[in-house]
């Protein structure tokens, strides 16, 4: 909205006021919430102040009938701004717009109490108000959208022997070991999202029958023509297997894999799916250059990463490709969007050795930035979800809707 005044009160003695707006929000026990001030426009009594964009809930927590209290002060430069005077509007009334009814008198009560002849301190007229709407990843989600969910799990040799019980991969009758419950929690979680429950499984840094050639991409199920593998459970069998059948070696190299899923990603850039790569491993990265170079590219696609860190190693560098402080670049190019999450499993690890509880927590965090990833490619493209699709007798978790036929997902 933007708002212009008119023959405001002169406070200054030497010159004119400079005059600033704030807005309050009215709560429900009668107090008043800042929710927004205006810039300060010096030396003038018809200020027009910058048009600004504040959410519906911060000014009206949805009700558009309560109070929106405006002061208009003089600003002082030691913070003993002047009250120049007061008025009060509402959401309903801020949204008819520039109009008659959204001229308001400025009044200050004290001055209306001492001189008889008062009328008021100026006024401020509503110059204009828009509403948008913002989506949500749940409107995605209804209309259709895919999330295709791609793992791959470090096949390094600094996990240890995998018939070792000191082993990260170790394979326990008794328990799951770290690399199957972070795939667990994060997936089954995924899952729901994903209507033909296919999910591509990679493993990296192994040497493979019957050559001992090294690969970063391999498929877990062997079959290269087709690395999916149904549901969870079946993604978890083939790790399993090829436990194995592999030989484990080295180096940790990322960017095969994540080039390999932007390849798809990059072909179904029309908002009905959206890739998320979750690549478990326990230590340091060996390509770091060539994996932020990935990791820009992959940034401008419908894709996310998600890190989980396994193991007792020290993960530095990965806090570098989770970009929350500081965007990733490569070659003087930064990351158009955030689109890596990094976390530490045993950050997670339940003290009582609750594996629920522990894989409850790892799924919360990891996940929380995908809606917001998401949002953020579509809002880039310009892309709105499509309609609602009926609902089917049998919903996912959140998602309502019968989703719309998938691409083949078999590596590029």
């Amino acid at each position: 909205m933007q708002l212009c005044a008119n023959k405001l009160d002169k406070k200054d003695f030497f010159g004119k006021s400079d005059p600033f707006l704030v807005f309050y929000r009215s709560n429900e026990d009668g107090t008043f919430t800042i929710c927004h001030k205006t810039e300060v426009i010096k030396n003038n009594l018809n200020p027009v102040w910058q048009p600004f964009t504040i959410p519906v809930r911060a000014l009206c927590n949805g009700d558009y009938d309560r109070t929106v209290k405006v002061d208009v002060y003089d600003w002082d430069r030691d913070g003993s701004h002047d009250f120049i005077g007061e008025f009060t509007t509402s959401y309903r009334e801020l949204s008819r717009g520039q109009s008659q009814f959204n001229v308001y008198e400025v009044l200050n009560h004290k001055k209306k109490g001492k001189k008889k002849k008062y009328v008021n301190s100026g006024t401020v007229t509503l110059l204009s108000f828009k509403v948008d709407s913002e989506c949500t990843f749940v409107d995605f989600i209804r209309g259709g959208t895919q999330l295709n969910f791609t793992v791959a799990i470090d096949f390094t040799a600094s996990n240890g022997n995998p018939s070792q019980p000191t082993s990260l991969h170790y394979m326990s009758p008794y328990q799951m070991n770290a690399y199957a419950m972070a795939l667990k929690a994060v997936g089954e979680i995924i899952q729901d999202y994903d209507s033909d429950k296919l999910f591509p499984a990679y493993g990296f840094g192994a040497k493979l029958p019957p050559d001992g050639k090294i690969s970063h991409a391999f498929p877990l199920n062997s079959n290269a023509e087709n690395p999916n593998c149904v549901a969870i459970e079946g993604v978890l069998e083939a790790y399993f297997q090829s436990l194995r059948t592999v030989q484990l070696y080295g180096p940790t190299n990322f960017a095969p894999v994540i080039s390999q899923v932007a390849r798809c990603a990059a072909e179904v850039t029309d908002g009905s799916q959206y890739f998320v790569l979750l690549m478990i491993t326990d230590g340091v990265i060996s390509d770091m250059d060539q994996t932020k170079e990935a990791v820009v590219n992959a940034a401008g696609l419908p894709m996310s990463i998600i890190i989980v860190g396994v193991g007792p190693a020290e993960f530095d560098a990965m806090e570098e490709l989770d970009g929350d402080e500081v965007r990733v670049s490569s070659r003087g190019r930064s990351a158009e969007r955030d689109i890596v999450q990094f976390v530490p499993f045993r950050d997670y690890m339940d003290r009582s050795g609750n594996s629920v509880l522990s894989m409850a927590r790892l799924a919360k965090d990891v996940l929380a930035e995908i809606p917001e990833q998401l949002l953020s490619f579509m809002k880039s493209r310009g892309l709105e979800p499509r309609p609602p699709l009926p609902a089917t007798s049998d919903p996912p978790s959140m998602s309502t809707s019968t989703p719309a036929p998938k691409q083949s997902k078999a590596h590029a």
